[in-house]
């Protein structure tokens, strides 16, 4: 199906953007579009005004900050963060970016339509929550920072508000800290049916899984198999049952999927 008519604008700053995005109750930002555009094709979406934001390299870019964290910029893609040197300094980011889709969408998708997007099936809030990052918000009002955990609403749902725009996302500094992550997806390269982020320090996981809920599920143990499956049965998940996976299969797949990324992190 094509497009309705649309008005497009392509601003060439942040204030620029968030101007527009502020003027119009119907505009909508432009990423990568992978997904935008599809759901627009699907009548699911309709935004009056679309306000792409690709012509803005003050969003782009993987960078340590002062206190050794690591800034992403949102409109960085996931082959960009594949090949940044600095990111590569924490590699899990460059592990999980390869396993998004295809070298078509990585080569388009943003980090921060990703997370924005907030597809429970997406690869990146699961192991944003769990590196417990931070993420930078800019509206007409001015900047705010948002914690990953508090980041996600519900099912396409983000606390990014009208008029406002994701610019980057901020990890906090390893710290001797390990990381890792483990999916079953839907075939090579398919859709996530459940996924687990864990960062591991001390005598402590924290584990965030996605595919079982609206907005990835935190929980925390200690650093061991049999620990972290305990905890993830105490969280009592609730998952939704669809044509790939019934709701008791992805809650046994939690655990074992959970225990894998901590062992990973190990």
């Amino acid at each position: 199906m094509l497009l309705r008519e649309v008005e497009y604008a392509r601003p060439s700053s942040v204030a620029e953007a968030v101007k527009l995005l502020a003027a119009n109750d119907g505009a909508r930002p432009l990423a990568g579009g992978q997904t935008l555009t599809n759901v627009m094709k699907a009548r699911a979406a309709a935004p009056d005004v679309l306000v792409d934001l690709n012509d803005l390299d003050e969003l782009r870019g993987v960078a340590r900050s002062a206190d050794g964290g690591l800034e992403i910029g949102a409109m960085t893609t996931l082959t960009e963060l594949i090949r940044s040197e600095t990111a590569g300094e924490t590699p899990i980011l460059g592990q999980v970016a390869s396993q998004v889709a295809d070298v078509q969408v990585r080569n388009r998708g943003t980090i921060g339509g990703n997370v924005c997007v907030n597809d429970p099936t997406n690869h990146f809030p699961p192991l944003m929550v769990a590196l417990d990052a931070t993420m930078t918000v800019v509206g007409e009002s001015g900047e705010r920072t948002i914690p990953a955990e508090e980041f996600f609403l519900g099912v396409y749902m983000t606390a990014v508000g009208p008029g406002e725009l994701l610019t980057k996302i901020t990890l906090p500094a390893a710290n001797g800290a390990r990381y890792g992550f483990d999916s079953v997806a839907i075939g090579r390269d398919g859709t996530c049916i459940v996924s687990a982020a864990a960062a591991v320090r001390d005598n402590e996981a924290r584990v965030a899984i996605g595919c079982v809920a609206a907005t990835p599920m935190l929980v925390k143990a200690a650093p061991n198999p049999e620990a972290v499956k305990e905890a993830v049965r105490e969280a009592q998940l609730d998952p939704p049952s669809d044509v790939h996976a019934p709701a008791d299969y992805r809650r046994a797949l939690a655990e074992i999927v959970a225990a894998r990324a901590v062992a990973e992190a190990e």
